[in-house]
């Protein structure tokens, strides 16, 4: 299948490399000639300008957004609604708050185009092992794209009629996607939140001020390892920790500074707005907050969870 990718970065690029890796034909544009010329030689068809993309693209035709959520996405979808043609889909995977999705399918629908919101996730991780989608829209043009959908997945079991045991389902109407994906994110800083402050207790128990006879010397980097055999809170995010510690086990090369991306918030908004109880998600955001001004070894492990899973650097200013 042949689609357009507008946003090259981390994620849109690998996601172009993974597409082109199974077959499919990728127009790509971004800002930075450079990302551009780099899956050029990959085998991705360039465009020099938005409206060059989407000429290049034979209808109806299918552009995938991944750019930062805010102005830049919000300015190319628009640019999208004017350029495109009846028929056409906009398809926008990057971290966008779901109302806003709502709107922009509004907008799109009145002249005749599609728009899909696919909560995507997998981060630097996901080139090699797939990236779990949600997926929101029309269920008709959601099977116009399921090429795509199931070549960034990590397929597995089919069969039956959901395609979620292979990494990618459509949620529900335009907005659904985003929404589970608020929801997957905000779970997400309560599991590292918990992972950090077990491994912080850990890291303590041979502290000065405790009595000798309950003091150990423990390998936290060997522990992070062990439970990751048989364990039952073994994951994925405990992979990236072992790793971290193997790496670094002090962590040394974190200021422990843990920036928050949006979603947090906007899953405890929402549990806010309707009157849902959120504890562990409130905290877990709270405690981002308070890692900024001031850190500890708990907010280290986050920022090297979050590097290591996503790429995503400590803000800046903050030594």
């Amino acid at each position: 299948m042949q689609i357009g990718m507008i946003g090259l970065g981390r994620m849109g690029a690998n996601i172009t490399r993974r597409l082109i890796g199974h077959g499919h034909s990728v127009v790509v544009f971004d800002q930075a000639a450079a990302a551009i010329d780099a899956l050029k030689r990959e085998g991705a068809t360039a465009a020099k300008t938005l409206e060059d993309a989407v000429k290049q693209l034979k209808p109806p035709r299918a552009v995938w957004v991944m750019l930062p959520a805010g102005d830049a996405t919000e300015q190319t979808i628009e640019r999208l609604g004017d350029i495109l043609h009846a028929g056409d889909i906009v398809i926008d995977g990057g971290n966008t708050f779901w109302r806003d999705d709502l709107r922009r399918a509004a907008a799109l629908k009145r002249k005749g185009l599609h728009h899909l919101d696919v909560g995507t996730s997998g981060g630097v991780l996901g080139r090699e092992h797939g990236y779990c989608l949600m997926i929101g829209g029309e269920g008709d043009i959601v099977a116009r794209v399921a090429p795509v959908f199931a070549a960034l997945a990590p397929g597995g079991a089919s069969g039956g009629k959901s395609t979620a045991a292979q990494g990618w389902l459509h949620v529900g109407e335009n907005g659904a996607g985003h929404f589970a994906k608020m929801v997957h994110n905000g779970i997400e800083y309560g599991v590292m939140q918990a992972y950090a402050e077990g491994f912080q207790i850990l890291k303590e128990t041979d502290a000065a001020a405790l009595p000798q006879a309950e003091r150990f010397t423990l390998d936290v980097a060997a522990i992070a390892e062990l439970w990751r055999h048989g364990s039952i809170i073994s994951s994925r995010l405990l992979d990236v920790i072992a790793a971290a510690l193997d790496a670094d086990g002090k962590l040394d090369g974190f200021s422990g500074a843990v920036e928050d991306t949006g979603e947090g918030r906007w899953t405890v908004q929402t549990a806010i707005e309707r009157a849902i109880p959120a504890m562990a998600l409130t905290t877990a955001l709270n405690a981002r907050f308070r890692s900024r001004r001031e850190s500890n070894y708990a907010d280290k492990m986050i920022s090297a969870m979050r590097k290591g899973f996503g790429g995503h650097a400590e803000p800046k200013g903050k030594s």
